[in-house]
This record gives C-alpha cells, sequence and structure tokens, in this order.
C-alpha cells in the first residue's frame, strides 16, 4: 500500500469515527457525581452511544458539532498517517486517535476525565503496542512503553498529590496512556510530548489571563494540552522513527 492510499484510508476513517463521538461527548459530559446523560435537552431518551448529536424525535441538535468533530479527527489521523507512512504503527494511533479526542471534547465541556475512557485507553494502549512489537517492520520499543506509562503516570500522580486544585486523578490516569504511546519511540520523544502538553497548557492560561478571563488562581482542563503535548511528540516521534 502506498502512501496516498494510507493517507486517503487514515482520512476516511479518521471522518467517520469523528462521526460517531458527539452522541458520547454529550452522555459523558456531566459532572462527576451526575449518572451519564439519557435524555436530550428536551427529554427525550437519547439511544445508543455513538452517532450525530441529533434527537430522532424532535431533531434537536446537543453535544459538539458533528461536522467540526469529524473534520477535525480525520485531520488528526491524516497527520499521522504523513508521519507514520506505511509502517505498521499507524493502525494503533488510528484506533486511539478517536478516544483522545473524546476525551479532549468531555473535559473541556465539564473539567472531567472519565474512567470509562482513560483506564481502557492505557490498557488497550499498552495491549495494542505489545501486539506491534510482535509485526514485522514495526519501530518502536515495547518495553519503554510500559515503562513509559508508568514513568509518566507516577509523575502526574506526584503533581496530582502536590496540588490536588491544580491537577485532577482524571489527568494520572490519562498519562498512563499517554505515557505508553510517547515511551514506544523512546524517552526523548517521551520528555518532547510532556514539555508540549505543559507549554501549550501555560499558553492557554497564560492568553486567559491577559484577556481578562482568568486569574492566576483559575482552574483550567489539562487534559485537552495532555492529549496536543502527546500527539505532537507521537507525530514529532513518528517521523523521526
Amino acid at each position: 500500500m502506498d502512501t496516498l492510499t494510507v493517507v486517503a484510508v487514515a482520512a476516511v476513517w479518521g471522518a467517520g469515527a469523528g462521526a460517531l463521538l458527539p452522541r458520547a461527548a454529550y452522555r459523558l459530559s456531566v459532572p462527576a457525581e451526575e449518572s451519564w446523560r439519557s435524555v436530550c435537552p428536551e427529554g427525550h431518551l437519547v439511544r445508543g452511544w455513538l452517532g450525530p448529536g441529533r434527537c430522532g424525535e424532535c431533531r434537536s441538535v446537543y453535544g459538539p458539532r458533528t461536522p467540526l468533530v469529524s473534520a477535525l479527527t480525520a485531520l488528526l489521523c491524516v497527520l499521522l498517517a504523513l508521519a507514520t507512512d506505511t509502517r505498521p504503527d499507524l493502525a494503533v494511533w488510528l484506533l486511539l486517535t478517536p478516544v483522545a479526542v473524546l476525551l479532549a471534547l468531555v473535559d473541556l465541556r465539564v473539567r472531567r476525565l472519565p474512567d470509562v475512557l482513560t483506564l481502557p485507553l492505557a490498557a488497550a494502549a499498552l495491549g495494542l503496542l505489545a501486539l506491534l512489537s510482535l509485526v514485522p517492520e514495526h519501530t518502536g520499543h515495547w518495553p519503554t512503553a510500559l515503562y513509559g506509562s508508568l514513568a509518566l503516570g507516577a509523575f502526574y500522580y506526584l503533581l496530582y498529590r502536590i496540588n490536588p486544585g491544580g491537577m485532577g486523578f482524571g489527568d494520572v490516569k490519562l498519562a498512563l496512556g499517554a505515557g505508553a504511546a510517547l515511551g514506544w519511540y523512546g524517552w526523548p520523544t517521551l520528555l518532547l510530548g510532556t514539555f508540549a502538553g505543559f507549554l501549550l497548557g501555560a499558553l492557554y492560561g497564560g492568553a486567559l489571563v491577559v484577556a481578562r478571563k482568568a486569574n492566576r488562581k483559575t482552574t483550567i482542563p489539562f487534559g485537552p494540552f495532555l492529549i496536543a503535548g502527546a500527539y505532537l511528540g507521537l507525530l514529532i516521534g513518528a517521523y523521526a522513527a
């Protein structure tokens, strides 16, 4: 399969997977003490977890807009395909990307990273990478993925213990999956992706302060920046591998 075909497949996969995320994002975007949403804003039953955010009865639209999520997920998958080229590593990244997008959407809306996503993401990343290590032409190292998962999870746990108000325990669990993905390409990639996440978060927070929409004590959802930093590190790690 040539590069152009791989990119086209990645685009189709990303667009299709992204189109299924809005309903799940709507249902999961609730505070930690509440049950998952089961009705649309007008009170009609929401059936299933995957699909566009539109009620089948009243046709009301809820959750993030389907075209935007679909386009964003497709773009992320295409960039991964361009960085990874035809290597088998790409299959794992394409499978994990929609879950990462869903987590970012939920955290942005309600500052929550649900366990039903973070923990399976970490397990899936380690499991898929273990299988990938058995495939010829892979370009990573599974033991480093495992150690990276543990190291990044421990680092975020330390930050959580030092400042529980600034770092949620959901970020700790998310770090396990991010560490596995980044660790696959080695410790420099792990450090790069971690630094990028904090840099992006700091820039966002600083921009809010400058715009007078927040102060130094304002908390922001860090999950999207952890994910964005890991994604940038992964792109660079895949391209350099």
